[in-house]
């Protein structure tokens, strides 16, 4: 086990994702979805709401990324072998804080960004399997995200492109889009650790899909909990729906939501939510309430590139 002080020297052997799906205890999730075959999402970029794509405010052709293909992926079926991917190593714990609390009609997020779980090496050792096909030279670095979302929040008129960076986790890490610099399938992309997770070079570490290392909680009814909270003040829950149905994008609206009964603010109450999937976009397709720049900003960190913010109108 490392901790986040230590100097982190890597182990010779990779930690592969099936070896993964058994640590988390995953195994659930294998045999209801097909991680084997999941579809990989590369080009669907849309410029309007649309079921199983994103609209995407911005994205940065020229910016970074996984120098190479994986072996997982297959391009010709246009799928990917998640049980394939090659995992940042690392056991490194680090000092996490976050804080979520009601008050009044905001919901108050304080978080260091560090997760409550533990993640790899950044960055990548360039003696591991992983620095084969993606050679993340970002370290992991405390942030310091202070942000204030509505508790009741309502739909907007009309739903928005996605920032690059969408919301919050309950891990304390912060939640990305699907996507990568590049505008292509992150998790089918880029090399991540146990967890699903690291960082750009603003230090922050996140997340493209709602982490395993998260427990999907189920209510009474079967259906997952909130595991998280987009920047538009609306619950991110987990795979399942209604009766522990595995939720799929079919059964989603295009910006990857739908309107069920959850506990909400420690009550029940029918009203709009995301829902995570194991298909691509895998948790928001576009913004169905009203986000504010400034809030993206503070959870995204460093360099603007990275943002996914749409262009300033002057």
């Amino acid at each position: 086990m490392f901790d986040a002080g230590e100097t982190q020297r890597p182990r010779a052997a990779a930690i592969f994702g099936a070896a993964l799906l058994c640590l988390i205890g995953a195994g659930a999730y294998a045999r209801e979805a097909d991680l084997t075959h999941l579809p990989l999402g590369d080009g669907k970029i849309s410029h309007e709401p649309k079921r199983g794509w994103i609209w995407a405010c911005r994205i940065e052709p020229g910016a970074g990324g996984a120098w190479r293909d994986g072996p997982w992926i297959d391009k010709k079926a246009r799928t990917f072998n998640y049980t394939k991917k090659t995992v940042v190593q690392g056991d490194v714990h680090w000092p996490s804080h976050d804080v979520i609390a009601l008050k009044g009609t905001v919901r108050d997020f304080t978080t260091n960004d560090l997760p409550n779980h533990a993640t790899g090496i950044f960055p990548i050792p360039s003696d591991s399997d992983a620095y084969q096909f993606d050679r993340n030279p970002n370290s992991i670095l405390p942030q310091h995200i202070a942000i204030e979302l509505p508790a009741d929040p309502v739909p907007a008129e009309k739903p928005s492109c996605t920032p690059g960076a969408v919301g919050i986790l309950i891990s304390g890490a912060v939640l990305f889009n699907a996507l990568d610099a590049l505008g292509r399938d992150a998790v089918a992309h880029e090399t991540l650790d146990k967890c699903q997770g690291h960082p750009p070079p603003g230090g922050v570490y996140h997340y493209h899909w709602i982490t395993t290392c998260i427990d999907d909680r189920r209510e009474a009814d079967g259906s997952s909990a909130i595991v998280g909270y987009a920047l538009d003040g609306f619950g991110i829950t987990g795979h399942y729906g209604p009766d522990g149905k595995l939720m799929t994008d079919a059964d989603l609206d295009a910006c990857h939501g739908v309107i069920s009964r959850i506990m909400w603010n420690g009550k029940p109450r029918r009203m709009y939510h995301y829902v995570a999937t194991w298909e691509y976009p895998y948790t928001i397709g576009c913004m169905r309430g009203t986000f504010r720049r400034e809030d993206v900003v503070k959870i995204a960190g460093p360099p603007p590139g990275l943002l996914g913010l749409p262009p300033r109108q002057n």
